[in-house]
């Protein structure tokens, strides 16, 4: 064990490096014994390689500033883009070695392929070329022959590229550090892992440090994929920091959190560091950390630890890592852009977070099922239901053509078809699984087609499933009886028990699942391609309960107003009245539009708008306008009057979207004005605002007619603002 003394230590000013305006290590006051190390790194970059060259950049530029220094990678390299549905991993790793990686540990992403056709060879295939060790303690290799002779359970500094070691000792300057990994104990449920097994990350944690101090080791880095702050039922960085001494750094990923600090956890006196850098090759991350002799970490005070993360677009792109990139890119490029047949007239909503597909019905999940359900009963007549996993829908199709590409970026893992037989009870179980979490985001959340379902989230886990009713082709609703057999479609992954979903497993080993092969992007494409245009709305397939009396399932804005509700941007005028036919007022709008997250910077400096008839509202609401004024987003009825009792029409409703519209996502572009009769004498703003709803199926008009000077009602601003909340996501 270390020493428990924690030296405190006051951080010197970053030095700058003039030429590249990198930042070099943070020290403290010098002390003969003290050792510098900068410890660069990446998590979940999920094959988004456009920018490696900029981020290879970086690397050099880091390296040449910062001589003792590690470039290290905590998994999910796997997965997320066509370059790895082309290459599964090859092209990466190219880019890898190119930058000299240190060491890499698995995310359980890495995992994905282990019940295709050929299990792990992408992986062990990976692993065999790589210019650099692997790191992984709590994993073990030997129930799959590919990876025999690659797995090395010992922790050494004879160590060699290309294999697997429960952890690695690196010479620095002298200077030992040793570096070990850890992978989710939870990859069993939602990766395709086979016959590879984990073990607990607190144990292996434990005979890591042992087996380094043995060595004469006082400097321990955890490269870990368990997340910053994952569930506590499975594994966490804050846990592994509290829970296991001597651990110095922790280089973290899988929960893609972008820490702009550190964070620092007090384990007995010691400071541990844990670091990540968010996701999708965004941002390489820099650690600057000084070791005393003991081998604390003393350049930190507090609970934070300063880091750097490098925006890589804003890099110079490295032309060698450019060139290297650009054969694997021409075929990505050639395969992005063929038509899958297909035009969408709406935005297909497949992001994360509020109203995201891991934790509400969107469009996107509706088609993929429909498309499901409809190549499973060409196969077997009698399947009625499909379920489709959140996890597996990895992104949104913009509006327009549809191209493989894009296909292939929202389902990324190639998933086979399955056909269940369950009973209704075990359809239930089901459903109770996949709301366990709400609101929280969960991977398991299931989509569904052929069927709705209500859930109250106020009841306890378990009992929240309200009903659950069948819905025939012709539109008949029929309840789901607990002892009646269905077909159920989804995916093998799912099938298998994916996502925790014990039930299916039961099933799956119970012999009640059939496995025709359809792979899911196949059924999509084919299903998109027979409809040629599609423009799915949400349907209430999906039911969280909603406080409002005024406001049933029946009515056209329920899913919207259901929509917003959840997501924390509109209450109701009551706690249990939504008023769905009052006018919007000005401040209410106001309002609205300020509860989009990460639109109003929190760091801009907000001064009082010029208006004066605003004192009479709640200081919160005051503080709205205020700050919707100095982002640019509103303006007054008059240089000093905002009349916010007033009704909002809705031209100047669809104004203060298309502002927010633009203050995300850059200057509307169009060619022609929207086609309403009514909207002539409208100023150019104006048209620019109704043409962008138009074009984007945000608003519809009346029979031709936008009515532009028609006040907009609670029900009108909801659909509105629910369409259009895909657009806001940063």
């Amino acid at each position: 064990m270390k020493g428990n003394k924690m030296f405190k230590a006051s951080i010197a000013a970053a030095m700058t490096v003039s030429m590249v305006g990198l930042q070099a290590p943070l020290a403290a006051e010098a002390a003969e014994g003290d050792f510098d190390l900068t410890i660069m790194h990446t998590n979940d970059t999920h094959a988004n390689l456009e920018n490696a060259p900029k981020r290879a950049t970086l690397v050099k530029q880091l390296r040449a500033a910062n001589p003792n220094s590690l470039l290290l990678d905590a998994g999910d390299v796997f997965s997320g883009s066509l370059y790895f549905n082309l290459f599964e991993g090859m092209a990466d790793l190219e880019l890898m070695n190119y930058m000299g990686y240190d060491a890499m540990t698995f995310g359980n992403h890495e995992f994905d392929l282990g019940s295709s056709e050929f299990g792990h060879q992408s992986l062990a295939d990976f692993v065999t070329n790589a210019e650099f060790p692997f790191v992984s303690s709590n994993v073990d290799f030997s129930g799959d022959t590919l990876f025999d002779g690659l797995q090395n359970n010992v922790y050494t500094a004879d160590f060699g590229n290309g294999e697997i070691y429960d952890g690695i000792i690196k010479t620095i300057n002298g200077e030992k550090v040793g570096i070990f990994g850890l992978t989710t104990e939870e990859t069993a449920q939602i990766s395709s892992p086979d016959a590879i097994e984990f073990t607990n990350y607190l144990a292996a944690a434990e005979e890591a440090v042992a087996a380094f101090e043995a060595e004469g080791v006082n400097k321990i880095i955890a490269l870990t994929h368990i997340g910053y702050n994952d569930s506590v039922q499975f594994d966490n960085d804050r846990l592994l920091a509290e829970g296991v001494a001597g651990i110095d750094v922790i280089v973290g990923g899988h929960t893609h959190t972008a820490l702009t600090e550190g964070q620092v956890i007090n384990n007995n006196g010691e400071p541990v560091v844990i670091v990540q850098t968010g996701q999708y090759n965004s941002n390489l991350g820099q650690l600057d950390v000084t070791f005393n002799a003991e081998g604390v970490i003393t350049s930190t005070v507090g609970e934070t630890h300063p880091v750097t993360l490098h925006k890589v677009s804003d890099a110079a792109v490295d032309t060698e890592a450019a060139a290297l990139l650009a054969p694997y890119k021409a075929d990505v490029d050639e395969v992005k852009n063929e038509s899958a047949g297909a035009y969408t007239e709406v935005f297909l909503n497949g992001g994360r977070n509020e109203g995201g597909v891991r934790t509400s019905e969107t469009n996107l999940g509706n088609v993929i099922t429909d498309g499901m359900l409809n190549a499973a009963k060409q196969i077997d007549p009698d399947t009625v239901i499909a379920l489709q996993n959140g996890g597996g829908i990895r992104s949104s199709i913009d509006v327009g053509e549809i191209t493989i590409g894009e296909v292939l970026t929202v389902m990324p893992f190639g998933n086979s078809l399955a056909i269940m037989d369950l009973t209704g009870a075990e359809l239930k179980t089901a459903l109770e699984h996949s709301v366990k979490e709400f609101p929280k985001e969960s991977g398991g959340f299931l989509h569904v087609a052929g069927m709705e379902f209500s859930f109250d989230p106020s009841q306890p886990v378990g009992s929240r499933v309200t009903s659950a009713n069948l819905i025939s082709e012709d539109g008949v609703r029929t309840k789901i009886e607990n002892t009646t057999r269905y077909k159920v479609a989804t995916n093998t992954f799912t099938a298998a028990g994916g996502d925790g979903y014990k039930v299916f497993a039961d099933v799956y080993a119970d012999g009640r699942v059939s496995e025709p092969g359809t792979i899911d992007y196949e059924m999509f494409i084919d299903y998109i391609s027979e409809l040629e245009v599609i423009s799915p709305m949400l349907e209430n397939r999906i039911n969280p309960t909603i406080p409002f009396k005024d406001i049933n399932m029946k009515d056209w804005e329920y899913p919207y107003v259901k929509d917003l509700y959840y997501r924390g941007i509109m209450n109701g005028t009551e706690l249990d009245t939504f008023s769905p036919d009052q006018n919007l007022t000005r401040w209410q709008a106001v309002t609205i539009l300020t509860r989009i997250p990460g639109l109003i910077d929190e760091e801009m400096v907000i001064e009082d708008s010029p208006f004066t008839d605003i004192s009479h509202l709640p200081q919160v609401r005051q503080d709205e306008i205020h700050a919707a004024y100095a982002a640019g987003l509103i303006q007054g009825a008059s240089a000093t009057k905002f009349n916010p009792n007033a009704n909002i029409s809705r031209k100047h409703f669809a104004l203060l979207i298309n502002r927010v519209f633009e203050n995300i996502n850059g200057d509307f572009e169009y060619d022609e004005n929207a086609p309403y009769k009514d909207t002539a004498k409208l100023t150019a703003e104006e048209q620019e605002a109704v043409t962008m709803l138009y074009y984007h199926s945000i608003a519809t008009g009346y029979n031709g007619n936008f009515m532009p000077s028609k006040n907009a009602t609670r029900a009108e601003a909801a659909k509105m603002f629910s369409l259009f909340m895909p657009y806001t996501a940063q």
